[in-house]
């Protein structure tokens, strides 16, 4: 258990931790614990105790952030008594709607002090002593510690939904990552900085941050228990992921060449339609019949015009980037020796 804070309101400034005003600044602490709440039955004191225990007996200076995603209250009434006993390594940040993890994180992040950036979920998912193994990978030179639960403890339903989420993930992408759904992750506060993330792309982290040229470590880690509901999604869960899937492909494959997706796209289906007319071509000669009114003649020249259409966009942003190259850096120094 932890040392409470002095309450003593005659205690000098200088001795209060974290330090404040002034010398509060970014890196002046080793880590911050970034926890989403996102129900008002998470296990927010759970938490703070297994990883502050973790990070103490690794000699770790911390603070803790407990972003309330338009939720409140038990949890909230806990985090105000958790404030009263750790004094400012516990904050907050609330929201008065639901934003999503990306916010969250994004939120805690502008407002954190450490140096590196630990995410967790909003119950002690991962068994707390594989969190020291996580910071000496970082203390190595990784920039990104993604987690592997292994072996799972959830449904074997959703298990097997995983397993297929992150084997399409790797067949598209290209990239072996076990399990982008877990959230516990360990990064360089460096990477959170540079890396944009929106909507659900919290779940694509690792894969962006590796796109981006940081160095990213996966490990298999303990599961203790798994919180969200079992069995089949709606069927706009699934449609919703396949397209984060697809926009991450784009994003991480092809920002910097637009003309090699568009164009690829636009010449199949221009492709397309130029051998559907051919084919009616070919058809009016031998037959002698009319295509003039023919549904398949429509859908050719259909073809062929947005097929040009879209390699006309490719070619537009292709100008953009090289105009904007300058102003752009598609890679990541990590050392210079002279």
């Amino acid at each position: 258990m932890f040392a409470k804070e002095s309450q003593n309101p005659n205690t000098p400034v200088s001795s209060q931790w974290p330090p404040v005003g002034p010398s509060e600044v970014v890196g002046s602490i080793d880590v911050t614990v970034v926890v989403p709440v996102q129900s008002g039955e998470a296990e927010v004191r759970q938490v703070l105790q297994a990883l502050g225990d973790e990070l103490d007996r690794h000699g770790r200076s911390w603070e803790m952030f407990f972003v309330f995603d338009g939720v409140q209250g038990e949890a909230w009434e806990q985090v105000e008594t958790l404030r009263e006993e750790f004094g400012r390594r516990v904050r907050t940040i609330v929201f008065k709607n639901a934003f999503g993890e990306s916010v969250c994180l994004s939120a805690a992040v502008e407002k954190a002090l450490g140096r590196i950036i630990v995410t967790s979920p909003q119950y002690v998912q991962i068994d707390p002593i594989e969190l020291g193994d996580m910071l000496d990978e970082i203390d190595r030179g990784a920039d990104f510690v993604a987690p592997w639960r292994y072996p799972r403890v959830d449904p074997l339903l959703n298990r097997a939904q995983s397993v297929l989420f992150n084997m399409v993930i790797r067949l598209i992408i290209g990239m072996r990552f076990h399990d982008l759904n877990c959230y516990f992750r360990v990064i360089r506060r460096e990477v959170l900085e540079d890396v944009v993330i929106y909507g659900d792309m919290y779940r694509f982290l690792p894969v962006i941050a590796f796109r981006r040229g940081y160095r990213v470590v996966e490990v298999k880690v303990r599961h203790l228990q798994e919180w969200g509901r079992a069995g089949f999604f709606g069927l706009g869960v699934y449609v919703r992921r396949l397209l984060d899937i697809l926009a991450v492909m784009f994003l991480t494959k092809f920002t910097l060449k637009p003309l090699r997706f568009f164009g690829t796209l636009g010449g199949v289906i221009t492709l397309s339609g130029i051998v559907l007319a051919t084919y009616l071509g070919v058809q009016k000669l031998l037959s002698h019949e009319g295509v003039a009114g023919s549904p398949l003649l429509l859908i050719a020249v259909l073809l062929i015009v947005l097929g040009v259409q879209i390699i006309g966009f490719g070619l537009v942003g292709e100008i953009i980037i090289f105009s904007q190259a300058r102003n752009l850096k598609e890679y990541r120094i990590e050392r210079i020796w002279e």
